[in-house]
Parts: C-alpha cells; structure tokens; sequence
C-alpha cells in the first residue's frame, strides 16, 4: 500500500516554526510506524531526527504523536491506522528540540522529585524484606510505566501548567507510597501535595488512554489522592 507520511519537522538552527514535510512511502500493513521513519531517515532524508531504542515497547523511546493520539511508533501497526496518510508530532508540553525529539528533563524532573525508590531506615534484615502476594499485588499495576512520558504528556493540565508533575511522577509514586516495606511517603506526599502535585489532576482520563502497557493511571491517582487525603498509608 501507498502511505503518505506527513511529519511535523523543526530545526532550531534553521527554521522559524515547526512545519510539515510528506513523504511517499510503500509499506505493508504489518509495518509499524517506527519502519516508515527508518524508511526516511535511511532511504530518504538523512537529518529526520526521532528517538527509538528497542523497538519492542519496553524502553518507551519512541513516543510520539501518532494521528493525534500519543502512541508508541514501536508498537503502532500501519493497519491499525486509519485512511492513507499519518501524521506524527513530538509529544506536546515538552519543548522540542529537533524534530519528534523533545526535551525530557522536565519529565525527569518530575520524576526524581517523588522519590522512585525504597526507603526504609530501619536495619536490614537477616533475610529479605518479606511481604505477602496479597501486599504486593496492591502497587503491581505502577510497577509496569516505562517512563515514556505518553501519559503525562497527553494531559492537558500539563500543557497549560508548567508546574504541573504529571501522571507519570504519580503512578511511580503510587508504586512505593502502597509498598508495605517502605517509609519514605511523609517525604512523597510532600511532594505531592504542593500547588503543582496531584490535586491539579481533573481526571479527563487522556492519560489511562494513552498508556501503552494499559495502566490504569487515572485510577491509581484517584488512589493517591485518597492515601493523602486519609493519611492511610
């Protein structure tokens, strides 16, 4: 079949403004979207730039605005979209640095600021931190984000708010604030309870839709906000 890629170019040494560039491509309809860009970059135009690591939705580098929906190009299927032409964007919210590439330090950011690891100051065990399947089962779901950014950059609070920590920083929250073994939530819900922290959600749900290992990251905000709400945890 006949494709026509219609992508969102930008170089910051050259260009004004963001602006489109098509390509005319043949692909089959089990190509994914990150071959077509393979294509232009290796067969076309050179200076295309987009990140892309796996190339098996694990690392979560190749997010990107696919027909106006954040995918994974890695995991996006040609016949999985609809009519002849695709088009492709950065991610919004992030500043664009060239291309489909963005800037992700704000994301990390975020990140970083609700402490993603285990903490617990009390003298380590014989054996193991032990903790039931029942206990463990509760987080499981925030164990799965790939930190590809396609949640928080898909919210439209984070677009308009710059201090916004987004869906991401939260679902990795989530996934020690519910650890039975961890005592680092005093220092979490701090982080999370500022004028930038989980309250500025409004539960639009374009963030569970755009995940693509399918957490449901509205929920567990909704989880988050009752943990601090409740001082449960």
């Amino acid at each position: 079949m006949r494709v026509n890629l219609k992508l969102l170019r930008y170089n910051p040494e050259a260009d004004q403004a963001p602006h489109w560039e098509s390509y005319q491509l043949d692909a089959d309809p089990m190509d994914r979207v990150l071959d077509l860009l393979h294509k232009v970059k290796w067969e076309t135009d050179g200076t295309l730039a987009f990140r892309r690591s796996c190339g098996h939705a694990i690392c979560g580098s190749c997010a990107m605005m696919i027909n106006g929906v954040n995918r994974l190009a890695c995991k996006t299927l040609v016949q999985d979209l609809s009519g002849d032409t695709i088009t492709i964007e950065p991610i919004r919210g992030l500043p664009v640095e060239k291309d489909l590439v963005v800037d992700m330090e704000p994301f990390f950011k975020a990140y970083k600021a609700v402490k993603p690891y285990f903490i617990n100051d009390d003298p380590p065990p014989a054996r193991e931190r032990l903790q039931s399947p029942e206990e463990r089962e509760i987080f499981d779901e925030g164990t799965k984000c790939i930190l590809c950014a396609a949640c928080t950059t898909s919210c439209p609070v984070f677009w308009i708010n710059g201090t916004y920590i987004g869906p991401s920083a939260i679902v990795n929250a989530h996934r020690f604030i519910f650890d039975s073994r961890d005592q680092g939530n005093a220092e979490r819900f701090r982080a999370l309870s500022g004028g930038g922290g989980v309250w500025r959600c409004r539960t639009a749900y374009n963030c569970t839709e755009a995940c693509p290992r399918e957490i449901p990251v509205t929920h567990l905000i909704e989880e988050v906000k009752r943990a601090i709400m409740l001082n449960q945890v």
